[in-house]
Order: C-alpha cells, then structure tokens, then sequence
C-alpha cells in the first residue's frame, strides 16, 4: 500500500514554526551586524565561562553549546540561501562574514585557558559520571584543540589563524566561481533538427528555458539536467564536444569566460595553505592531519584500501570499454572514441543489451510518487509517518515542508522526530549538485527543553514542465533516497547532546553509511512496486521494463568504480604531498595513468570545478565514499538475509545507527548492528564486480 502524504496547516505542525527561520526577513542589509552582535556575545559566554573557572559539564560544554547554537540558527538559514538561492548582495554580506566567522572558531579552539578548564574536567572525578554521550562530546573537544593550535607559541597561533581565515576565503571563492562559470554560458539553438536524439522532455525542458528568456528555440546550460541529455543522447558530436569542453573547463582559463572565473591559483594557495597548517601541527601534510578525525587509521591504510579496489575493478573496466570500442565500430563504424562520444555509445549499447533508457523510465517516476514511496519506505523500516506542513516560510515558491513522526502501535500519529525542508528543482543561482545540511539540530537548551532537529535537503532536478509534473529518472530517484539517508540520520537522532546529536560527531568516513544504505532500497522490487506509476495512468512499474533496469544495475559498475577511484586517489596523494612538490595536474594524470581505462583530454580541467575537496568538506576525505560504501553494502546484505523490511532489522539498525549519531564511535555502532567487522565482499557483489581477492 502507498504511503499518500499527508498535508497539514501550519496551525497544526508539531514543530514551532516561529522558531524557524523567517527566510522572507533575511536582508543582506542586516547580516554582518547581526553575526558581528552574535559572535559577541559567544565571546562574552567564554570569557564569563573562564572567568567563573567551575570544573564542569554544565559550566563548561552546555553555556558555551548554548551561544554557539544560537550562533549556528543565525548564520545556517544566511549559508543556506546564498546555496540556494544567491544574489550579489547576499554573496557580498556572506562573503564579509566569513573572515568573522573563522577568527571566532581560531579564538575559542586557541583559549588556552578555555583548554585546560576542559582538560581538567576530563581528568577530574566528575568525568566517571558523564553519560556516554557527554564524555564523547568532552573527549572530541580536547582533541579539537589540539587541532586548532592550542599549544602553538604565539607567532605560530597567529599564523595559524591567518591561515584558517585565508582557507575559508579561498573555498568561498573556489565555490562563487564554480557558479559563476556555470551560469556564465548557455546554447541557444533555434533549429530542432540539431536537436536529433534527444528525448522529448529534454527540449521541453530547454524550450521552457528558452521562453523564460523571452527566446524561441531551446536554451541549453551546463546544470545538470540540461548538461547529461545532451552528452546521453545528441546525435550531433560537435554538438556533444561544444558542451562537453564547456562543462569540463569550468572556472579554468579555458572557460567560456576566458578565464575571469579561473580557480587554478585558488587551488595552489589553498594546496600550500593545508600543506602548512598540517606542518603547524606537527603532521607530516594534510591527508595525516585529515585522518585524526577519522575512523582510517593511516595514510596507508587509506591508500591501500582504495588501491586494493581499483586492481579487483580494473581488468572487468577494462573488458567494459573494450565492449563498448568494439559495439560502436561495429554498429557505428566509430574507429576512435573522443570523450563526448562515450555518455553517448554508452547508452546505446545498454539500450541494446537490456532495451531500458532512462527516458523510458522517466515517466514511471513522478515526483508525488516518488516522494510518497520513499516516505513509505522509511515508514515501513522504522515505524514513522511523514507529513506535510503547509503555510511555512521558506527562500522559494517550490520549497515544501515536512515533520517526522514516530508511528504508535496502534497505528495513530505520535511525536515529533524532525522536520525537514524539501527543495528538488535546479534554477539560476544555486548550487549545482544535492546535499542534506543542519538547520538546526536536536539538543537539550537551557531552559531544559529539547530542540527538535531541522534539516535542509537540496537536489537539483528538472521542474516541472508544462502541465506534466515533475519526472525523475532513476539515478534521480536514488539520489533523493542518498539525501534522506543524510537526513534521518540527523533528524531521528535520540542524542540529545548538541555535540554529537545527528551527523555530529561522526567520523567523516563511516558519515556516509546512512546515505549510501538507503539506496539500496531503490533496486528492490518490493520497494518499486509502489516507488514507481506512470504519472498520466498510476501503472506500476511494467515487469519487464523492472527486470531491465534491474538487469542493468551493474551496467559498466567497474568503469563507475575506478572513476570514483580515481577521485579518491587523487584527493589523498595530493593532499600527501608538500606545497612544492603538488602539482596538481602531474598528480592527477599519474593517477589516471595508475587506475583509469579513459584518459580524458588534455584541455579537460575537472579538478577547477572539483568542489568537494575544495569548497566542501572532503579534503584528503573523498575516499569516505567507498570507506562508508563497505560499511552499507555490509550492513544492507542484514537486511538481504532477513527480509528488506524486516521490522526487527530495521528497529536495530534505527537504534545502533541512526539514533546514536556521534555518541560512540562508528566502529562500535557497526559491529552492534552487524555482529561482526565489515567485510568487502557485499559492496563487490552489489558492484557486480567480481574481482579475485587473490589479484590484491
């Protein structure tokens, strides 16, 4: 049975929508007095704090978790709209807050009395009779000052400060770029016959485009879902080549910009800033200083394991792209492969082999549908029911508002567990990509009352066209259920310790294991029946058109495989390096030599555009995705074993996982669940990868 949404006024939420932010309010006028006025007061908070000198919890971590929270509720809806939806008045009065922002966090992570108050607390009697959570919260705190230069002398603490404040200019900037690159170039194309190929939805999302503009024809750009139907599926390959050298020379000096949106000197300052804060500290680089935070216990470790996956993936990515050269010479007459040409063959050789497209499935997956579906999914796990809020504040017109409520035994509505914004539709000025972020989180305040937590979930997908709704494809759908997986780990936490409440706390690499085990759920027939309808007749999922996409799953999974390898390897090994001696296109090109099977061309500049690891929390960390991919693909086979709902399964995975969020370390939360260490082998058979553990 479907999971229908259930609308609400917002009379009736559960939630205190006038503690939410009043985004129609946010003026970029207002914003640096009030994050100057709230910083001031944190600092009143610590000083006060010091000045007091009581060894305890509550004089300690809670005031101070207090101010800082009140600090994060100010500044997160001021972030969250300059992602989502910037103007040059918002990015300019974000940007003025950044510096602020980074001289607080230096200050308090350098008090060095702040520091041994907390060391003192940590030595004392009353540690013995801190909660669990409490004493993780204390303990990460003290490694974190560590990790802020506590110990520095002060010549070494100012420029260690000059450095994070320059570090957080830098991913700003890098970031700004990006987007600006991107918006910076649009085809306009007025003939449809150089349009042969494409599916009709994507020149009715480009003529759509194109009206908004007050313009006939088709309006293309390089988000996303205008970007990939192009590459997909245009017969024209200087069609294909045009937007593919647009797209892959973004925020480079071979732009469409002609360079004005170059990152390349962001990224060497950046490089020779992380490789000297990482000697500040007394690492030998950044991917060291990384993995103290981590749950990888070495750089080698790391760069073994990753290493260790691509020689079980290559020689089956190998056989993948020798499958590929071969089918389009001999259905194409194609003797050589440019890299606009494989997006391209590569979807006509799946349509060969399996007769399923993306765009054949598109319409089975409305957004009403899939949203209700994936509520349902969730629901039937751990016993929750989704509703949606209407009459809520928020930055735009499609944004919609949900609550999270436990489910009784008897079937009725019970209490809050979150509430979340929904934003799913690609538009000018926001950031391309899709993310879960905090807009609050759960904690116990000072009044004694608990907050509730409070999510962003942000994709970027087609709007809707015309009269038709909103259809995704299936990469589409997984990637919403990746982001819920992010945000019921935040939202269904029990935790109420601000410090390791939801995604707090959590290593960088076990962060992950939600978001990637929830994806699982998008291949499971059980799950498709009622995830997927045709958005004009209600019908499920035809059979056969189910057996084909689940018979493609693993369609060139090695080649997917190494291209994330390929990332990851690249990230670490440059991060290892000194400042001198990373040149960033050497260091990519050695790694492709090592792992990949397609060498792109030489004017190609990913890493210009490569955000994660410079304008986003991933540096020396992008291998958390395949860190954390063994730890789902482990802990989703519990569920293969037992039944994918399987209500006790799902119970025990809410409770050791998801509830928990950083109060414990992940290793530990894992083996409650499982009952074991993770093994590698679920994430290869999941791959379809069937590399010899021998070849290692």
């Amino acid at each position: 049975m479907t999971h229908s949404i259930t609308r609400i006024s917002s009379q009736e939420a559960l939630v205190d929508l006038h503690a939410l932010p009043q985004f129609s309010k946010i003026s970029p006028v207002n914003i640096v007095q009030s994050v100057q006025d709230a910083i001031a007061k944190c600092k009143d908070t610590v000083e006060s704090v010091v000045e007091n000198g009581e060894i305890s919890y509550q004089n300690l971590i809670e005031r101070l978790d207090q101010a800082d929270d009140e600090l994060s509720q100010l500044w997160s809806p001021i972030g969250h709209m300059n992602s989502v939806l910037s103007s040059d008045e918002l990015r300019e009065a974000h940007d003025a807050c950044l510096p602020l922002l980074s001289e607080y966090s230096t200050y308090l992570g350098q008090h060095e009395k702040l520091c041994a108050l907390y060391q003192a607390l940590q030595k004392s009697e009353h540690y013995a009779n801190l909660s669990p959570p409490q004493k993780k919260v204390l303990d990460n705190a003290v490694r974190d000052f560590t990790l802020s230069g506590v110990a520095l002398p002060a010549d070494k603490k100012q420029r260690f400060a000059e450095i994070r404040s320059q570090m957080s200019d830098l991913s700003s900037t890098f970031s700004n770029n990006v987007m600006d690159a991107t918006l910076h170039y649009s085809k306009h194309i007025v003939d449809e016959s150089a349009l042969s190929g494409l599916p009709e939805s994507a020149k009715e999302a480009a003529a759509q485009a194109a009206q908004q503009k007050d313009l006939t024809g088709y309006i293309f750009t390089l988000d996303i879902p205008s970007y990939l139907p192009i590459m997909m599926y245009a017969d024209d390959a200087a069609l294909r080549e045009e937007i593919y050298r647009a797209y892959s020379t973004r925020a480079s000096s071979l732009d469409a910009s002609n360079g004005k949106f170059d990152n390349t000197d962001n990224i060497n300052k950046t490089l020779a800033l992380r490789s000297e804060i990482s000697q500040l500290l007394g690492f030998d680089n950044y991917s060291e200083y990384s993995l103290a935070t981590k749950m990888a216990e070495s750089t080698e470790q790391v760069i073994g394991f990753l290493e260790d996956l691509a020689i079980r993936s290559k020689p089956q990515a190998e056989q993948d792209v020798a499958e590929l050269k071969a089918y389009a010479e001999k259905e194409f007459g194609v003797k050589e492969l440019n890299a606009w040409d494989y997006t391209y063959y590569s979807e006509k050789l799946k349509q060969q082999k399996y007769a399923v497209s993306d765009e054949e499935l598109r319409p089975y997956f409305p957004e009403d549908k899939v949203i209700s579906g994936l509520f349902e999914v969730v629901s039937r796990l751990y016993s929750l029911t989704i509703v949606e809020v209407e009459g809520v504040d928020t930055w735009h017109k499609d944004v919609r508002f949900f609550e999270i409520r436990d489910t009784q035994v008897d079937g009725s509505i019970g209490g809050l567990r979150g509430s979340f914004y929904l934003d799913l539709y690609a538009r000018a000025k926001k950031r391309g990509g899709a993310w879960m972020d905090e807009c609050r989180v759960k904690r116990t305040t000072a009044d004694g009352t608990v907050q509730s937590p409070v999510a962003y979930l942000t994709c970027n997908f087609n709007a809707p066209v015309g009269k038709k709704p909103a259809l995704f494809t299936h990469d589409e759908v997984v990637t919403l259920f990746h982001e819920f997986g992010h945000g019921i780990h935040h939202m269904l936490t029990k935790v109420t310790v601000g410090g390791v409440s939801g995604i707090n706390g959590v290593a960088w690499d076990a962060v992950e294991l939600p978001s990637q085990f929830l994806e699982n759920w998008c291949w499971e027939p059980e799950a498709l029946a009622f995830l997927s309808g045709h958005y004009e007749t209600g019908e499920p999922l035809p059979k056969d058109l189910l057996g084909k996409l689940l018979a493609a799953k693993n369609f060139q999974s090695a080649m997917q495989m190494l291209r994330q390898l390929e990332f990851s390897l690249f990230d670490f090994t440059l991060h290892q390096l000194p400042a001198d001696a990373a040149n960033v296109r050497k260091v990519l090109n050695e790694v492709r030599e090592k792992v990949s099977v397609i060498m792109p061309p030489e004017f190609n500049r990913f890493e210009n555009s490569f955000g994660h690891i410079f304008a986003g929390g991933y540096a020396a960390g992008y291998y958390s995705y395949k860190w954390a991919e063994v730890l789902s693909s482990d802990a989703f086979s519990k569920f293969e074993e037992e039944g994918i709902f399987n209500p006790d399964t799902g119970r025990s995975f809410l409770e050791n996982i998801l509830e928990k969020g950083g109060s414990q370390e992940p290793m530990e939360l894992f083996v409650a669940f499982r009952g074991r260490e993770p093994s590698i082998d679920a994430l290869l058979r999941h791959s379809g990868i069937t590399g010899d553990a021998q070849a290692a």
